[in-house]
């Protein structure tokens, strides 16, 4: 029933997020072809789009695998209000024992920890992690190309790690260091070896994009990555700690994004580079004067809220059930066929050293899938022989 439940989310992924990035690179255009060079600078407005649709996508996965008898609160994820152990106390003085029965666990002290104030905090500290990555990735686009923003995604094993050795003290195998360090050669070949163009002309005289700006880029990018990390690493908190599914966090966390993103886009802010690109009047004002003057945005803003929503339950329903590592591991091969189709849509040109850097990034990612697979294979034989001796007893 796993390796089903982990090929229905590898396929999820692969073709919902394959919609998505096909659209997600179209949006900052006017015309699919690129040509035009005014790009749609509203991330918040797209955020919000896609957190609306998966709240409700949540909504409706939760309420579908709504268990008989389950509280508001239980459906939700959160944990019902204590009652009274009057009743409790008093059996327990029945049957001669005081610690016993209900007395018992009336007496357990509560602990703070494990409450849902403390739950929805955790929900809430994601969407803030969520709500502030987006812009950077955002803005790199501007002076990287999409193809290198997608191979630089793969990176996102090092944030990954890096969260959840500072955060939370977590440790890894060593073949994962080789991985890191493997997928970090392979993006430093492809960024020095890249001469095309991105979105947004940064590039120098002779056409080739300048090194201020490729460091511009690659700065948004690690900084957009470091924010996903310490998401991934909070994520993995709340599954280890409370007792919740995918889709509720889900709900939860892309409910409170989309309360933090219309918040922010309804705010007359003066423009701040990266977070608040619109130089006059509210976000919100700039995305729906964006739309009226140029209509075709509409059909790639729609395909990017919905297979986003979509992709989303295969998301969660992978970080619930394998961890953050496991779903990094599917996204990052899922990105090598984003590349590609990236390259075959709209016309990116590549370098032999930026394939050849491709070529070492999955491979590290080979080694990373490798290991999985024969771990996974010796607690197999493992099981397969305690199963045999408890037949023997």
């Amino acid at each position: 029933m796993s390796y089903l439940r982990l090929a229905l989310c590898v396929v999820g992924v692969y073709s919902m997020f394959l919609l998505w990035a096909v659209a997600q690179e179209r949006l900052p255009f006017q015309n699919i072809n690129g040509k035009s060079s005014e790009k749609f600078h509203s991330p918040l407005f797209m955020g919000t789009c896609q957190s609306i649709l998966s709240s409700l996508a949540a909504l409706g996965y939760i309420f579908l695998r709504r268990k008989p008898g389950q509280t508001i609160s239980q459906t939700f994820g959160l944990y019902d209000t204590p009652k009274p152990a009057s009743n409790g106390t008093a059996n327990g003085k029945i049957n001669g024992s005081a610690t016993t029965n209900g007395h018992a666990a009336a007496s357990k002290p509560h602990d703070p920890r494990f409450d849902n104030r403390s739950l929805l905090l955790r929900y809430f500290q994601c969407a803030v992690f969520i709500t502030s990555a987006a812009p950077f990735g955002f803005a790199a686009l501007s002076y990287i190309t999409y193809p290198a923003m997608v191979l630089g995604k793969s990176c996102k094993l090092v944030p990954v790690m890096i969260m959840n050795v500072l955060l939370y003290r977590r440790k890894f195998a060593r073949h994962k260091y080789l991985v890191v360090a493997m997928v970090t050669l392979g993006i430093t070949m492809f960024m020095g070896f890249g001469k095309e163009k991105p979105s947004k002309s940064k590039a120098s005289k002779n056409g080739d994009l300048s090194a201020y700006a490729q460091l511009i880029g690659i700065t948004y990018l690690l900084i957009n990555l470091a924010i996903d990390g310490a998401t991934n690493s909070t994520q993995d908190e709340i599954f280890a700690r409370y007792k919740v599914t995918g889709q509720q966090m889900m709900f939860w966390i892309n409910l409170f994004c989309t309360t933090l993103t219309t918040f922010i886009s309804i705010l007359p802010l003066p423009y701040i580079p990266v977070l608040h690109p619109s130089s006059s009047g509210t976000e919100l004002q700039g995305a729906l004067e964006f739309i009226r003057t140029h209509p075709s945005v509409v059909v790639p803003l729609a395909q990017f809220a919905f297979t986003g929503a979509l992709g989303q339950l295969f998301i969660f329903e992978t970080l619930q059930h394998f961890g953050s590592l496991t779903l990094v591991t599917i996204t990052l091969t899922r990105k090598l066929f984003t590349m590609l189709l990236s390259v075959v849509v709209y016309n990116h040109k590549l370098t032999p050293g930026q394939w050849a850097g491709a070529g070492v990034v999955f491979a590290g990612i080979s080694v990373e899938a490798w290991v999985k697979r024969k771990d996974v294979h010796a607690k197999r034989v493992i099981q397969e022989k305690e199963k045999a001796r408890i037949k023997t007893l």
